[in-house]
């Protein structure tokens, strides 16, 4: 049984000799900024004149953001890809 396990002990540090890339290329994660609830957030391609969306919370990839003038029951769901820190 113990060479059994070492021969495939043996087989993945062939695969991995010489190489420290653990992760392959096409494998990686988008890796998505903290956006605290009560911290403020711009789109992506968001005009200037618009102020920041106050983000409520982010959950799943998706967060719901509002502006302060909408009011507190209404916001908007937006994919956390697209939101940057103001």
């Amino acid at each position: 049984m113990s060479e059994k396990l070492l021969t495939s002990a043996q087989k993945s540090i062939r695969t991995f000799h010489g190489c420290f890339h653990l992760v392959p290329e096409t494998h990686k994660a988008l890796v998505l900024e903290l956006l605290r609830p009560g911290s403020f957030a711009k789109l992506d391609d968001q005009p200037n004149d618009l102020p920041p969306f106050q983000i409520i919370n982010c959950k799943g990839g998706r967060c719901w953001v509002r502006q302060q003038s909408w009011g507190r029951h209404i916001h908007w769901e937006v994919a956390h890809y697209r939101l940057k820190s103001a």
